[in-house]
């Protein structure tokens, strides 16, 4: 009995260990781990009729309801279709409620009129031509004032001071004791003359003194010009040297105003260009002037570039180290992109641009990111060079929070992005490509007729354009991959010439496809848009790829046979970086034509 009561508190004693134990683990379980948490993100039952997702992360689709293991939310009811945003990693994907959250706003990319405003800051100054400095003529002591302080207006020819100097009595003295001697000594009489003349004394100065006999022992100091006094630097006894600044004297009936223009603005200013202003001190004025001058050096602090124009100012109301607000009426160059997005819709990165543009047709709101190349500033638009066409819609607001939900989604954003294919090379280099790009074409669209003679007509502006290309520019790793593509191109060109039907044509046309698509990627055209186009029947269903000026699907490998057989993989833009792992960050959404 006593063995029997024995082995049942051994038996409870182990099973209390065992509760504790089991609790204690339940305790100290850690958290999920992002791996855990990224396994249950594709747990879900393919067959099931409905899927669970969470509106904040739409990337969680489950088989049935709980909470997101993300951050907590109860799951809501979603469909089982595929996510739109599993074909690239540049892509993300939001909830209708998500984007709803963010307050996510999107605006089609539109045409800017040629003409628009630029608005500026800056400040009134004087006009440095209108400045003067009334300096001593002649060494002495100020006796008399009669500008007392700064401010005061004074006309030309008005008396500022009088001065007493000693050495302009003793010059006094010896022209009268000349002019009595100067029928024997005219040459003491001038020389006497031009002394006075040298200290500034008119000729009818001397002439008033010769003529009374006596020596003045007191000179008036005039005014230049007319102006306002900026700067007095006597006062009554002051001793003063030849040279030495009396007074600083401005006229203000014309200002000028000091315009700062940063780098992105000058291309859109010009002299003899009008500019309308306001000052903070006169409300409800509105103020003309007219450009006369840009300065040819960028400040290296501000980055900017000062602006001069010139304002009339008769009535003094403007005061210099005002503050204006400048409005420059602008034109659009010839050649410069009439596209423009506004200025909430980028995101920068060193010399990165980059916007979101809203996917068409999908399931749920998609968002891809986009590098763009931007161009001059127009007020709260920033021109766009290249990267976007008209009629695309981008997002304008919440950019910056679609951008941190795709990095933390694991999706390519502003501060992770795939490795970038395109490499930097001259814009003259790109040019020469395209050159060869635009010999390439009359060869596949003869290819696309059927007709042989003209393709290998073609060819030789083909080996024209190439033998064109000067590499005298390129570097290191652009340089070293267009000689092996240059080898390749060549190489094509000659077995198509070399080809005896159509047939083998066109098989040699495949491999100068695949360079001339490679030099597409990798150095760039300067073509607003160009196609890589894909046929799957091609060589006995091994598929061939070819590059197309157009949308429209024209066969080479088949020509009449099946002219409109292939789809349309990618769409190349000017100016716009191909990645290493994505294509280039337009995705053509084409279907297969037969």
């Amino acid at each position: 009995m006593k063995e029997l009561i024995k082995n049942k508190k051994v038996l409870l004693t182990v099973l209390v260990a065992f509760m504790l134990g089991g609790t204690i683990g339940w305790l100290a379980k850690p958290s999920p781990s992002p791996s855990e948490t990224e396994e249950a993100v594709h747990v879900h039952d393919e067959d099931s009729d409905q899927i669970w997702t969470c509106s904040m992360h739409p990337q969680i689709r489950l088989s049935e309801p709980g909470s997101c293991p993300i951050c907590g939310m109860d799951l809501i009811p979603a469909s089982s279709k595929r996510s739109a945003a599993s074909a690239s990693p540049l892509m993300h994907e939001m909830t209708p409620e998500a984007v709803a959250m963010t307050n996510v706003h999107t605006s089609l990319v539109t045409g800017v009129s040629p003409e628009g405003e630029l608005f500026l800051t800056g400040k009134v100054k004087a006009d440095e031509r209108q400045l003067a400095s009334v300096t001593a003529k002649f060494p002495g002591r100020i006796d008399q004032l009669f500008v007392n302080f700064t401010g005061q207006v004074v006309r030309q020819g008005e008396r500022l001071a009088t001065i007493y100097s000693p050495e302009l009595v003793t010059a006094q003295k010896e022209l009268l004791e000349a002019a009595s001697t100067k029928s024997t000594y005219p040459e003491l009489y001038q020389a006497a003359r031009e002394k006075l003349r040298l200290w500034k004394l008119n000729e009818k100065q001397i002439d008033d003194l010769e003529g009374s006999g006596k020596v003045q022992d007191q000179f008036d100091v005039l005014a230049d010009k007319s102006g306002i006094v900026t700067q007095r630097n006597i006062s009554v006894g002051d001793y003063v040297n030849t040279g030495s600044v009396l007074f600083d004297i401005v006229d203000l009936n014309r200002v000028w105003i000091m315009i700062d223009a940063y780098e992105s603005d000058l291309p859109f200013v010009k002299i003899g260009d009008e500019v309308n202003f306001t000052a903070a001190g006169i409300p409800g004025e509105t103020f003309k002037a007219k450009i006369t001058y840009i300065d040819p050096v960028i400040n290296s602090s501000t980055r900017a570039a000062s602006v001069r124009a010139e304002a009339s100012n008769s009535n003094g109301e403007l005061r210099p180290e005002m503050f204006i607000n400048a409005r420059v009426r602008t034109t659009l160059r010839k050649g410069q992109s009439s596209l423009a997005i506004t200025r909430t819709a980028l995101l920068w990165s060193g010399k990165r641009s980059i916007v979101y543009v809203k996917v068409p047709d999908t399931e749920f709101p998609t968002y891809e990111m986009r590098e763009i190349t931007i161009g001059p500033r127009m007020g709260e638009m920033w021109l766009v060079e290249a990267g976007l066409e008209a009629g695309e819609e981008i997002v304008t607001n919440g950019v910056f929070a679609i951008d941190a939900a795709a990095q933390l989604s694991g999706n390519y954003s502003m501060l992770m992005r795939p490795e970038t294919k395109t490499m930097e090379v001259p814009q003259e280099f790109r040019q020469q490509m395209t050159a060869i790009a635009d010999a390439y074409f009359p060869v596949k669209n003869a290819l696309v007729k059927d007709d042989i003679q003209e393709a290998r007509s073609g060819l030789v502006e083909v080996e024209n354009a190439l033998a064109k290309v000067e590499m005298r520019n390129l570097k290191g790793k652009a340089h070293d991959h267009w000689m092996a593509l240059k080898e390749q191109l060549a190489g094509a060109v000659t077995m198509m010439k070399g080809a005896k039907d159509l047939e083998a044509l066109r098989q040699h046309f495949a491999m100068l496809s695949e360079s001339i698509l490679e030099v597409t990627e990798s150095f760039g055209l300067e073509k607003d848009k160009v196609y890589k186009d894909f046929c799957p029947m091609a060589f006995d269903n091994k598929g061939a790829f070819w590059l197309s000026e157009s949308e429209e699907i024209l066969n080479p490998y088949f020509g009449e046979a099946m002219l409109s057989c292939g789809e349309v993989k990618e769409t190349y833009l000017k100016g716009q970086k191909v990645f290493e792992d994505g294509g280039p960050a337009k995705q053509a959404a084409s279907g297969h034509n037969h």
